[in-house]
């Protein structure tokens, strides 16, 4: 995640749940100095300075996502969670993932929809385009070069590798990266936590994504291939449901280990077939809290000892009384575990999220760890060090060989970043492994790649978090995405790293900047929240995509390009796209941070209503982290847009806010909570004279003053609509049918009350006297999440977490399963431009088109 991006910690308790996992309540530090702008007369790069002040603007508004303590980009768990996370288990802290596993087997079952779908994002991604150098948004000078959506882990098998990611499944390539293509669209979960190479070259892959931000799904168990992923079986039962797997280890002698977040699992490492046998869960945990259910973040085996000495961490990133590390010296058996209190520098009061690795020697051992108390004290950093043993004993003594300042001092990008230091995501960015071939030669993964070829008698900046502000200047050689999450070796000398932006790969040999590979090229892993199309205006057939992605800005396709391309960078968010003129578009930030393009993204213009970009006495100050935006159709320069209050404006791209003037219009109030905190928009359409915005309050997201809602000024003025009879669960989508403003539809995202109590029933709801009375048409549905609904030849399209549905529009309630999608959630619907059917944003696995017939 890019400094821009605050997608990864709230200042709230978030929870575990299918969408995700995750946090504590945290208070951040204000940041002096740094202060609004555009970027423009600031001696960093427009693009990084408006990171910075992002970062600063989080910190310092403590109304942002509507909690009453100030947060910061690091500390940042459920501000997208909130969004993601809670929206799917709302009104509980968590639902099973044995719902989502219901969801498609019945989805699955269901009579097939007469519709096409077809890949629109199956090309590269470039992150820094040529010519698209606009002063504020642009990654122009970033050197990131092609990126694809986030990859948690790396598996390399001679000259074989595997990636996996986030949601967007398993990847192989035979060639050394090349080329790639996907072995698990299938699958019942995309969402990857580890991979690992078992016994005679057999594939096992640990499901859920090991990572406590907020679109982390957790996983299904563990799958084993032992023919280079055709097949899969899952490996023992319902042990690891609902588990994230944080790491896969072998001891080569007849065991795998799975690290979890509700512990340590032991399997035989030769076949699929038995129970997988919990060997170690520390904390008790008597409350059920969600969080302490023994996070073990790594576990490794000391090679040379037959594998009979095993250490793991336990590592929850807010810190417990059982965080620490134990250690069994009869082979991992259940009971044989203690808890070991390493001598030396580490503080063992103050361990957090931990990863480790041997030399393969077992000569040395070495330990990242991350420090709860300066996460939850919202420092610069949250790094505790980086340590080693150099004796290889789990006991130690440890030496802490590297920390925040050292690392930055070693050509980091980030030193000197007011507020950002090296290691202040190490809860979310994490890991490290040493080559096969040298014990002194270790890798480590923050936001960065670092590298020490002497044991960490000195490191250097082996892949810094971009090229602005390094002394290299413009001759800087390409670096990678920031964001580190994995990494592997080769068996040619080479190592391969997974990060927000994909795979690359460089020569071990190599020290310092440059000479990375990049393997993106065919990943097709981006992880849009939102996307929308327009066409050609010369050519009828002509259609550019619009759509904005985790972590890798907005990108655009152009009509007929091979190369899709991110003129803005920084998280992306939800997209207005002109129907008739493909150039003309809107792409958002977080927050309501909003920018317009009338040139195909060459140049935007921010025009955001929110405080801190506008200062007029009726800014903004709380809207979600991915807010609404909607388009009029049939007035393509009629706006709406919600946060805490609805705006509007009615001249499209001539529409300028900032300073203290804005042409955005504030046409209602949403009105506080129960606590007097803001309810801000989740979903927002508009036709003509009327508007429908869902909201939700923000003092109990979720929780026992859980509440939502619609208001509409259907009729002239607005009011809220009586939605008692509807469920008590998330509004994801509203659509207002264009030819009569009185007939609309409401979307709730999250599960019913038989996986979550008080969650009502259905998915979608007709109303045709403006929300006077509502008809549920959910019918033969899937109990999943929906996100938005769209009507196109008299039909309706569906898009959910488990796929999308087709339904005739004049008599709903019996739908049709699309084929042909992979299985990742569909986080967004629009029309197409084509008027052949409907453009899907998948959160993983890119741009789909679906045609009706």
């Amino acid at each position: 995640m890019k400094l821009q991006h605050h997608h990864h910690l709230s200042g709230r308790t978030a929870t575990l749940a299918v969408g995700a996992t995750i946090a504590a309540t945290i208070t951040a530090t204000a940041l002096p100095g740094v202060a609004a702008g555009n970027g423009r007369d600031n001696p960093l790069q427009g693009a990084a300075l408006q990171q910075v002040h992002h970062h600063a603007r989080a910190q310092t508004h403590p109304a942002l996502t509507g909690k009453s303590e100030p947060e910061g980009d690091a500390l940042e768990v459920a501000d997208r969670a909130e969004q993601y996370t809670a929206m799917r288990t709302a009104p509980a802290d968590s639902v099973s993932a044995q719902a989502v596993v219901a969801a498609r087997a019945h989805a699955a079952s269901m009579p097939t929809a007469l519709a096409r779908v077809k890949e629109v994002t199956d090309r590269p991604l470039q992150a820094e385009p040529t010519g698209y150098t606009d002063p504020y948004w642009s990654n122009a000078g970033s050197g990131f070069d092609l990126v694809s959506g986030r990859v948690t882990g790396l598996a390399a098998d001679g000259s074989t590798l595997y990636a996996g990611a986030a949601d967007g499944g398993v990847w192989k390539s035979t060639n050394n990266g090349r080329t790639w293509h996907s072995v698990w669209d299938d699958q019942g979960s995309l969402s990857i936590g580890a991979l690992t190479i078992g016994p005679h070259h057999s594939l096992w892959v640990g499901t859920g994504e090991a990572n406590t931000n907020s679109d982390s799904y957790l996983g299904i168990g563990v799958f084993r291939s032992t023919d280079g992923g055709r097949s899969f079986a899952r490996v023992g039962g319902d042990e690891l449901m609902n588990a994230q797997v944080y790491r896969l280890r072998d001891d080569h002698h007849g065991h795998l280990y799975a690290a979890t977040s509700v512990g340590l699992y032991r399997h035989s490492s030769r076949t699929a077939s038995g129970a997988w046998r919990l060997v170690l869960k520390p904390d008790p945990n008597p409350t059920g809290d969600p969080y302490r259910t023994s996070m073990i973040t790594d576990v490794v085996i000391r090679p040379g000892t037959g594998g009979q000495t095993v250490l793991a961490v336990l590592g929850w990133r807010n810190g417990s009384p059982y965080n620490g590390f134990y250690v069994s010296h009869r082979g991992g058996d259940a009971g044989s575990w203690s808890a070991m209190t390493p001598t030396g520098d580490i503080d063992t009061s103050d361990i957090g999220r931990t990863s480790l690795a041997y030399a393969a020697d077992g000569s040395r051992l070495y330990a990242v760890i991350e420090s709860p108390k300066k996460l939850l004290a919202g420092d610069a950093t949250n790094l505790q060090g980086v340590f080693v043993s150099a004796s290889g004993d789990p006991a130690g003594p440890w030496t802490e060989i590297a920390d925040s300042d050292s690392l930055g001092a070693s050509g980091s990008a980030l030193e000197g970043m007011p507020g950002y230091h090296v290691g202040v995501q190490s809860w979310y960015n994490q890991t490290i492994a040493v080559d096969p071939h040298d014990p002194m030669k270790m890798y480590l993964g923050l936001e960065e790649i670092f590298q020490t070829n002497n044991g960490g008698q000195s490191f250097t900046t082996a892949s810094p978090y971009w090229n602005y502000g390094l002394a290299c200047g413009t001759s800087c050689p390409k670096t990678t995405h920031p964001d580190q999450h994995a990494l592997a070796f080769t068996g040619d000398g080479r190592i391969v790293i997974g990060n927000d932006g994909g795979v690359y790969r460089r020569p071990t040999s190599v020290v310092g900047y440059g000479s990375w590979s990049d393997l993106n090229a065919g990943l097709h892993t981006l992880q849009y929240y939102g996307a929308a199309n327009g066409r050609q205006p010369s050519q009828r057939a002509g259609v550019g995509y619009w759509g904005g992605m985790q972590d890798n800005g907005s990108s655009v396709l152009k009509p007929f390009s091979r190369l899709n391309i991110e003129p803005a960078g920084g998280d992306g968010g939800n997209v207005l796209v002109d129907p008739g003129n493909w150039k003309r578009a809107v792409g958002e930030y977080v927050y309501l941070s909003m920018y317009s393009t009338t040139d195909g993204g060459h140049d935007f213009t921010t025009i955001s209503p929110e405080c801190g970009y506008y200062n007029g006495p009726n800014c903004d100050p709380s809207a979600r982290f991915i807010a609404p935006l909607a388009m009029d159709p049939h007035r393509t320069n009629h706006w709406v847009a919600g946060g805490s209050k609805i705006w509007e404006t009615r001249i499209g791209w001539r529409t300028v806010c900032g300073g203290n003037s804005c042409d955005w219009k504030d046409v209602h109030d949403l009105g506080l909570d129960g606590a007097g905190l803001p309810n801000v928009a989740t979903a927002i359409a508009t036709t003509g004279k009327t508007t429908y915005a869902a909201w939700v309050d923000s003092s109990g997201n979720p929780g026992p003053t859980f509440a939502t809602g619609i208001d509409t000024n259907y009729g002239g003025t607005w009011h809220r609509l009586d939605t008692s009879g509807l469920p008590d669960r998330y509004i994801a989508g509203v659509t207002v049918d264009p030819a009569d403003p009185a007939h609309v539809y409401a979307v709730f995202n999250g599960y019913s009350r038989r996986w979550v109590p008080g969650g009502g029933q259905g998915v979608v709801f007709e109303s045709r006297d403006g929300g006077a009375h509502w008809t549920d048409i959910t019918g033969n549905l899937p109990d999943a999440p929906g996100d938005a609904v769209v009507m196109t030849h008299g039909k309706l399209v569906l898009g959910t977490d488990v796929g999308a549905f087709v339904s005739s529009a004049g008599h709903p309630g019996s739908w049709t399963h699309v084929a042909g999608l992979p299985n990742a959630s569909i986080n967004a619907l629009s029309p197409s431009a084509d008027g052949k059917g409907v453009v899907a944003a998948t959160h993983g696995r890119g741009i789909w088109t679906i045609s009706i017939r």
